[in-house]
């Protein structure tokens, strides 16, 4: 393991009044945090560009499949920031939507041109399955969940001994695949729920986010490697690594690209997950609430737009604390920073700086507070 960053300069003035901003801030309840690919990254999992390099030349995709994704990726040629591997998913579930539609309408054209090539529906969902397969084996290996054991210890419990921890359960959006968050908080002993019914084995149901004594609740925006589509059955189960279950590798994995139109984010349970994510981003009236934002990359242009919807309807109630690599704020975060609406809901945590609405702090050197298990540090009360 490698020696921990030095942070010291972020406990001195300029930067310690951030600190306690922070602090003050998520001491209160109406709590959320957004997760994205950053987070898993000191758990020993791949960002997103890594994931990709990796699910390109999985062993999993047959030659069809890959030709399907090379000549999607050729269509990414320039993209800036370059494009990945939810990119392509999310172009290829797009044209499977096309001829999903087609073919529900008895067109004579039912196929897409790719590279030169025509491809059926059938031809565009097996290389959609195998490439999620593709990913759920990149993603599913051993790792260390210990710091984000230690992140979601130090968020319920108090942060300075004597001062009484928010009451509220702790909503956690989560962006990735993988499964650190829900093992975290088992780990810690935390009551919480995904929406699974069960226990390793599971089912799906809604209703448990909704049970008495939760102290946290974990939505996974983007499905899960471990949640399936059985053929009875549309809606996802989570099912135990040492089950075996007849054709298990034609069922569906239950994971969705950051930006589709087909139908899975018309159905539940996606659409269920996002209209909780909605309510979580709109504070009661007359109260306040805070999401925090962490390992993103503001990537997903869905929820891009949820963020900035819920920022300007919230009457101010809403803040928004968004830790990011950046040196200072670029594209969303730099939206919001210089629009005078919003800008004072929006605490920036850059890589070279602190930036909330008139109050500019910036740094020469790198502060390294964004990396997850700095932020973890943070709230663990180190000074």
């Amino acid at each position: 393991m490698s020696a921990p960053d030095d942070i010291t300069s972020i406990f001195s003035a300029p930067f310690s009044d951030a600190i306690q901003k922070f602090e003050d801030l998520i001491s209160q309840s109406g709590r959320a945090f957004l997760i994205g690919a950053g987070c898993s990254k000191c758990a020993g999992l791949p960002l997103t560009a890594e994931l990709t390099t990796k699910a390109l030349n999985s062993d999993i995709l047959d030659i069809k499949s890959k030709a399907i994704l090379s000549a999607i990726r050729n269509l990414f040629d320039g993209s800036s920031p370059p494009a990945h591997i939810e990119d392509f998913l999310s172009e290829l579930i797009d044209l499977l939507a096309i001829t999903n539609r087609r073919e529900s309408r008895g067109a004579t054209e039912k196929h897409i041109s790719l590279g030169g090539e025509n491809y059926s529906e059938v031809d565009l969902s097996t290389a959609a399955e195998q490439i999620k397969r593709a990913i759920a084996n990149v993603i599913n290996q051993q790792i260390s969940i210990e710091t984000h054991k230690r992140f979601v210890e130090a968020l319920h419990r108090p942060l300075r001994p004597g001062k009484p921890s928010p009451s509220q359960s702790i909503d956690y959006l989560v962006l990735n695949y993988d499964t650190i968050f829900e093992d975290a908080l088992a780990s810690a002993c935390v009551p919480f729920s995904d929406g699974m019914d069960g226990g390793i084995t599971g089912w799906w149901n809604p209703a448990t986010f909704d049970r008495d004594g939760l102290d946290a609740r974990v939505l996974k925006l983007h499905g899960s490697i471990n949640w399936h589509e059985l053929p009875e059955d549309t809606l996802p189960r989570r099912v135990a690594g040492n089950i075996k279950l007849p054709d298990l590798d034609k069922h569906r994995i239950l994971i969705w690209p950051a930006s589709t139109k087909y139908r899975e984010t018309q159905l539940d349970p996606y659409a269920q997950l996002a209209e909780r994510a909605r309510r979580v981003l709109k504070p009661n009236r007359g109260a306040q609430r805070v999401l925090v934002i962490c390992g993103y990359s503001f990537g997903d242009a869905h929820i891009n737009i949820e963020i900035d919807r819920a920022l300007h309807n919230s009457d101010g109630n809403l803040t928004v604390i968004a830790f990011t690599y950046e040196d200072e704020p670029t594209g969303k975060l730099q939206e919001w920073h210089t629009n005078k609406a919003i800008s004072d809901q929006v605490l920036i945590f850059a890589n070279k700086g602190f930036f909330h609405g008139d109050n500019v702090q910036k740094s020469d050197k790198e502060l390294l507070w964004w990396k997850f298990e700095n932020i973890t540090r943070i709230l663990e009360g180190e000074r």
